[in-house]
């Protein structure tokens, strides 16, 4: 690809060429490892037309960082400015202002004694150079998809970092999500205006699914002068992101590209949590309570509680875990059955005769295949390309009642059903959560600042780190059911797994046990590389 290093000499067709819809789906760049010689310290990546290559760099000992792009890997020559940060009042009794530029962060922290190092990823942090000057800077920030806890703070949080840290006085908000860079107005945003927007649920900006029209959004950003994109969103979200970013490079824009990952599931991979996670957790633990008071004042009570959770059923069991409350936990990982030995409704009677009442918390996702094949056929998806769910709280709440109306079961039930889907998204962040976003927001502003692009940003192993974009949209995050965090909640709860032998193998294929990995490493030519692109990076919950 060559480098274009006028942006104002791009001839209008081939901005017109890009016209069509990117695809946001598409699969992530696919590695190819072949041997390598002493002092060859990358690694030879084949990726699909149209996309950059990983920027791999290896060290000694099995040390692998994916580094993220870099301004000046398509724009040579770009002239750098001293951080203004060394003049700031607030940075002034600060030991080490700057990062230092070899810093890395390890994706995972345990490690055997013989093994690789493993993949690491570029520290965030204020740099010693920067390749903005605070008076060019014209910033964008917009918000896409589902609400969240916590939107408005980093929006804030955003605004605020630019303009007290760099100096940043032109600062736009794109309003509805990723379609308003050319079909809606824009707002500006001063820290006057969004002072107090972290005590509000939502976010001021709107938001919506869909609306990428690749070209048109980088036409928007190149006719605005917007040289900074702060994108607020989930993987879907990301994935726009990393196409937009492509186009830029693709054009030779000195613009920044970076992403603030969002969702209330806590589903995007390689990071610890997404911001907004405690805060629903904590919120869903009013509508377990509720449940519980509603259960245990009636004979044979039931409070069945669904709770959000698409393909993770991370906000379940942690609100499971915290409540203490729960008698059984369903989520979307972890198969089970209604009837016959060792079943749902089994277990509902037996935990009923032994205490009278019990609370039964579902993730949305779970289930799905117990559901008709009639109502399944129904295959619509969202405007993000995101499957429409049935509704399983409704649906199982129905058979239990049906079960235990039946001529089959002589015990009468009182059961309460509380979906509190939207409420526990729809509130401001808790203070955990205000204070992840102020640091997520922070990390983005200066690796912006620094020149670095086509990122997201977020706490690797409690560090935050700047992450390539296809390594947070190649796999979701997801509860691993082999995992000894899933065994706690088991052991909490005291309910069954619902597991056959074959779901255990196959639980165990999809998550290999440490000691395997190491022993496979060990075997290796260290002249070859053994970075696995697609190993999950989510934090080892069995450290916890």
């Amino acid at each position: 690809m060559g480098s274009i290093t006028n942006p104002t000499s791009i001839p209008q067709s081939i901005r017109e060429a890009s016209g069509h819809l990117l695809h946001l789906k598409s699969s992530p760049p696919s590695i190819k490892v072949v041997p390598r010689s002493r002092g060859d310290m990358r690694r030879r990546v084949m990726a699909p037309e149209g996309r950059s290559e990983p920027k791999l760099i290896h060290g000694e000992a099995g040390y692998a960082l994916e580094d993220v792009p870099l301004l000046t890997d398509y724009i040579p020559s770009l002239p750098k400015y001293p951080n203004p940060l060394q003049k700031n009042p607030a940075y002034s009794a600060v030991k080490q202002n700057f990062v230092n530029v070899d810093d890395s962060v390890a994706q995972k922290i345990v490690v055997h004694k013989n093994s690789p190092r493993g993949t690491h990823f570029r520290r965030a942090g204020p740099r010693e150079w920067v390749y903005f000057d605070s008076d060019e800077v014209h910033a964008c920030v917009v918000t896409c998809g589902g609400l969240c806890p916590g939107l408005n703070t980093v929006i804030r949080e955003l605004v605020c970092g630019l303009s007290h840290m760099y100096g940043v006085t032109r600062i736009l908000g794109i309003e509805g999500g990723y379609k308003g860079f050319y079909a809606c107005n824009t707002i500006p945003l001063t820290p006057k205006s969004v002072n107090d927007i972290h005590k509000r649920g939502g976010t001021i900006l709107g938001t919506s699914r869909g609306g990428h029209d690749t070209s048109k959004i980088v036409d928007s950003i190149q006719d605005r002068g917007i040289n900074q994109v702060y994108i607020i969103g989930g993987d879907g979200t990301q994935k726009g992101a990393s196409v937009i970013f492509e186009e830029i490079k693709r054009r030779g824009l000195k613009v920044a590209v970076v992403g603030i990952p969002k969702t209330i599931d806590n589903d995007i991979a390689v990071i610890d949590k997404s911001f907004g996670f405690d805060t629903a957790v904590e919120e869903a633990q009013r509508a377990i309570n509720a449940a519980h008071v509603e259960a245990e004042s009636v004979e044979n009570g039931i409070g069945f509680v669904k709770l959000m959770g698409r393909y993770s059923g991370f906000i379940a069991m942690f609100a499971t875990l915290a409540s203490r409350d729960v008698d059984c936990c369903l989520i979307p990982e972890s198969p089970f059955y209604l009837e016959g030995k060792g079943g749902l409704f089994e277990f509902i009677e037996k935990r009923l005769k032994e205490n009278g009442h019990m609370v039964l918390v579902v993730a949305e996702g779970a289930g799905q295949e117990l559901i008709s094949e009639s109502m399944r056929s129904k295959d619509h998806k969202d405007a993000s390309g995101n499957k429409q769910l049935l509704d399983i709280g409704l649906w199982l709440s129905e058979k239990i009642k049906d079960h235990f109306s039946s001529k089959k079961s002589k015990m009468s039930i009182n059961l309460k059903y509380i979906d509190p889907t939207y409420m526990i998204r729809a509130i401001p962040s808790n203070a955990s959560d205000n204070v992840y976003c102020t640091l997520l927001a922070h990390s983005a502003i200066h690796g912006a600042m620094a020149g670095y692009t086509g990122f997201t940003v977020g706490p690797v192993n409690n560090r935050h780190a700047y992450i390539p974009f296809y390594r947070v949209t190649e796999e979701q995050n997801k509860v691993v059911i082999s995992d000894r965090m899933w065994a706690r909640l088991l052991s909490s709860t005291n309910q069954p797994s619902f597991l056959t032998e074959k779901d255990i193998e196959e639980a165990n294929k999809k998550e290999e046990p440490p000691a395997h990995k190491f022993k496979e490493e060990s075997h290796h030519d260290h002249h070859h590389d053994v970075l696995r692109v697609g190993d999950n990076g989510a934090a080892d919950s069995s450290n916890l």
